[in-house]
């Protein structure tokens, strides 16, 4: 699987939310692209990774 650009084995299919959570993300702090749609933070657990798939993980850096 292909996260921000860089290859990420993914041993199990696993959801989004498990997959993040696993990688240190903080959920309310994330937005996520998969495979070139923006996923909506209540589906997270709904989507199921493989592979094959893209993500693209962007933070919200607070500060002025």
């Amino acid at each position: 699987m292909r996260v921000n650009g860089e290859w990420v084995p993914l041993e199990t299919p696993s959801s989004l939310t498990d997959f993040l959570q696993k990688n240190g993300y903080s959920i309310s702090r994330i937005a996520v692209e998969h495979n070139g749609e923006i996923v909506p933070k209540a589906s997270f657990s709904d989507v199921i990774l493989s592979e094959d798939d893209v993500l693209e993980i962007v933070s919200f850096m607070g500060g002025g």
